[in-house]
């Protein structure tokens, strides 16, 4: 199907029940290559040793940059209406926070 000069095409995008739920991640790891970056999404939970990766995303250098730009877009979208987001290292975190009983 064609669209008239100057007429950008929509896209038709479905998403499962499975995918829409998300998947949490406190931790990124990026590794990249000359012709990938790698972004490692990691839910690490206080007081367990081991941490496995959740889900992983293999971009393109040209996709990376384009990711960055909307993520740095949003960012500033977001603090403009809800204010500037502290940074982690603003937090003085325990490393042995969250419950400390036994089951």
């Amino acid at each position: 199907m064609e669209q008239p000069t100057g007429q950008p095409s929509q896209l038709n995008i479905e998403i499962s029940e499975e995918v829409a739920e998300g998947t949490y991640a406190n931790l990124a790891i990026i590794t990249h290559s000359h012709a990938e970056f790698v972004i490692d999404f990691v839910n690490v939970m206080p007081g367990t040793p081991k941490s496995k990766v959740k889900s992983r995303i293999i971009f393109t250098p040209q996709h990376a940059k384009r990711f960055m730009k909307a993520i740095m877009e949003n960012i500033q979208k977001y603090e403009g209406v809800n204010g500037p987001i502290k940074d982690l290292e603003e937090f003085q975190l325990p490393l042995n926070f969250g419950p400390a009983g036994q089951a």
